[in-house]
């Protein structure tokens, strides 16, 4: 089926939102060997802070794609459920597009970045800027 545009309540921007937070693929990614405690998982990670892994975890969970599972007194496990363990496919084909491409986006944006010079790509010259008023 194809899209004309991506509208308000179309199944693919929902899944575009799910997948546009900065962790909730790594962290789903991170789950995908089975159930793990927060401070594990917080390790497998690296770089997130306690709280913005428990508000994705507690995102992840309202989407029905991560279970929080008690195992006596203050133990919690997060895993995958089988809606979750659906999106990793996806995750993994984004991840080798971004292996394969993503020094091609860096240098793109590294051009961009650079001082505009008459005929070059970067910040757009006094003449590619258009007109505003």
């Amino acid at each position: 089926m194809r899209y004309v545009t991506y509208l308000a309540d179309c199944r693919a921007r929902l899944a575009f939102d799910l997948l546009s937070h900065t962790w909730n693929a790594v962290v789903l990614w991170a789950l995908r060997d089975g159930p793990v405690r927060h401070g594990e998982l917080r390790d497998r990670i690296g770089g997130i802070s306690q709280k913005v892994l428990t508000e994705t975890l507690r995102r992840l969970e309202f989407n029905g794609l991560v279970h929080r599972r008690a195992s006596g007194g203050t133990r919690v496990a997060y895993e995958l459920t089988g809606l979750g363990r659906t999106l990793l496919a996806p995750i993994d084909a984004f991840g080798a597009w971004a292996f394969e491409h993503g020094d091609e986006v860096m240098e793109a944006q590294d051009r961009y970045n650079r001082p505009a010079t008459p005929g070059s790509a970067g910040t757009p010259s006094p003449d590619r800027r258009g007109s505003h008023g």
